[in-house]
């Protein structure tokens, strides 16, 4: 169940501009991750520029974004977690124009203490092989 946290320090983004940042990163989840579609979460947090700082100064002029990303660990290498990164990146940049800073952080939580409908990843792998 990946999920993904896009902050964009703009609060009036167009709806299309957050569905496309959404789709797509889904969509890189689902070809570069390996991913389910259906277990994939976006979260698009708009926050004011005054809220977004970049070397210590409120982002002014500019548009700036975000992605940090909750994986379950050991289910993703590193030439894959590294294409999703550029890939990301290529995506804030196609999407929202040029950016002084994008980036895109990939956390890896342990199976065991990640989960959702309160059933941690390691049942629902385990309960997966078991049925299949």
């Amino acid at each position: 169940m990946p999920y993904f946290r896009v902050t964009v320090p703009d609060p009036a983004l167009p709806a299309d501009v957050r569905s496309a940042l959404a789709e797509g990163l889904t969509e890189l989840a689902v070809s570069v991750l390996r991913k389910d579609r259906a277990r994939t979460i976006v979260h698009i947090n708009l926050v004011p520029a005054g809220s977004y700082f970049v070397a210590g100064r409120p982002l002014a002029g500019a548009r700036d974004a975000h992605v940090e990303g909750s994986l379950t660990a050991g289910t993703n290498s590193a030439a894959e977690k590294a294409a999703f990164i550029a890939r990301a990146e290529e995506l804030l940049t196609r999407v929202l124009g040029p950016l002084p800073r994008a980036g895109v952080a990939l956390h890896e939580l342990h199976p065991e203490s990640y989960g959702y409908n309160g059933v941690t990843q390691f049942d629902f792998y385990r309960r997966a092989a078991a049925a299949g």
